[in-house]
C-alpha cells in the first residue's frame, strides 16, 4: 500500500467520487470548448464557401471582420459552456460514479487517473491522433479529392449553381473536409 493510497482509504464514497470528478475536469473543459467551437467552425466553413461571392477588393476586410466576430463568439461561448459544464459535472458524472462503482473501484479509478503513465499518455495522445490524421489524409487524398469534386458538382447541379471548383480542383482539400484533422479545426482560436 502506497502513501498516496492511505488517505484514500479513510475517504467516504462521496469524497472519492468528488476526487474523480475533479480529476476529470480537464476533459470536461475540453468537451465544453469543443461544443462551443463546433458551430463557429461550421459557420467559418460556410463563410469560406460564400466569400467567393464577395468582390476581390473587399475580401480581406470581410475575412478580418468575420474572424473578429468568430473570435468574439468563441471568447464569450467557451467560458460560459466551460463554467456550466464544471458545475454540472458533479451531478452528472458524480451520480453515475456513485451508482455504478463501489468504494474499491473508485479507489482503483483514482489510482489509474493519477498514474504517471496515464498522464504521460494523455499528454501524447493529441500528437498521436494528429499524426494518424495527417497520415490518413495524405494516403487517401488522391481517392477522396475526386469524390469531393463529384459531390460538390452534384450539389451544385441540384442547387442550380456553378461549382466553386470550375477549374477542376476541389474547393476544399480532404484535410479541411475530414473530421479530426488540423484543417477541419481551423477555429478562430488566437
Amino acid at each position: 500500500l502506497s502513501l498516496s493510497a492511505a488517505p484514500a482509504l479513510a475517504q467516504s464514497k462521496k469524497e472519492l467520487v468528488n476526487r474523480i470528478v475533479l480529476l476529470q475536469q480537464p476533459g470536461v473543459e475540453a468537451m465544453a470548448r469543443g461544443l462551443a467551437e463546433q458551430p463557429a467552425v461550421q459557420l467559418s466553413m460556410q463563410a469560406r464557401q460564400l466569400i467567393q461571392n464577395v468582390p476581390a477588393e473587399k475580401r480581406d476586410a470581410v475575412v478580418k471582420a468575420l474572424d473578429t466576430e468568430l473570435k468574439k463568439y468563441v471568447d464569450e461561448a467557451v467560458p460560459l459552456l466551460r463554467d456550466r459544464a464544471i458545475k454540472l459535472a458533479p451531478s452528472v458524472i458524480g451520480t453515475e460514479l456513485e451508482s455504478n462503482f463501489n468504494e474499491d473501484e473508485l479507489k482503483q479509478l483514482i489510482a489509474w487517473f493519477e498514474s504517471p503513465v496515464i498522464k504521460r499518455f494523455q499528454q501524447l495522445a493529441p500528437g498521436i491522433q494528429s499524426n494518424l490524421s495527417d497520415k490518413l489524409v495524405n494516403e487517401t487524398r488522391t481517392q477522396i479529392e475526386p469524390k469531393l469534386s463529384a459531390l460538390e458538382a452534384a450539389m451544385a447541379k441540384q442547387l442550380g449553381v456553378t461549382p466553386a471548383n470550375a477549374a477542376g480542383a476541389p474547393a476544399s482539400a480532404p484535410a479541411a473536409a475530414m473530421p479530426g484533422t488540423r484543417g477541419a479545426s481551423d477555429s478562430p482560436r488566437k
